[in-house]
């Protein structure tokens, strides 16, 4: 089996408070209507870090785990494009759940343009 390039491992994921601290304090964010994007350039690493965040705001469990579960996959299948050495949360807002897996998906792309977090060759 040829190995995948669009797994999303927990190596590759931020799950510790004191990262997402030093993100919310050294980083930058980025706003948009269903999701916040924060970026935080980091010294050393060499693959980016993404880290998911849904408070009650959203909905209850069920649709909390929706919207992580389609964040998850958006986030999946841009993390060949993105740049080396980033430190990345996706914050999703208050109408998150109600929106569609496009629409998620077209906010990203908005908020990942806007923050240049992409290769150029993307």
């Amino acid at each position: 089996m040829p190995p995948n390039r669009l797994r999303f491992p927990k190596a590759a994921r931020l799950c510790r408070a004191g990262e997402f601290a030093k993100l919310k304090r050294e980083g930058r964010s980025f706003h948009g209507k269903l999701v916040v994007l924060s970026v935080l350039r980091s010294d050393g690493e060499t693959a980016s870090r993404i880290g998911l965040i849904t408070s009650r705001r959203v909905g209850g469990a069920v649709v909390r785990n929706r919207v992580r579960r389609r964040l998850r996959e958006i986030v999946r299948s841009a993390r060949p494009d993105l740049k080396a050495g980033l430190w990345l949360a996706l914050i999703a807002r208050e109408g998150a759940g109600r929106a569609s897996f496009q629409a998620l998906r077209d906010e990203w792309a908005q908020l990942a343009q806007r923050s240049a977090i992409l290769s150029p060759c993307s």
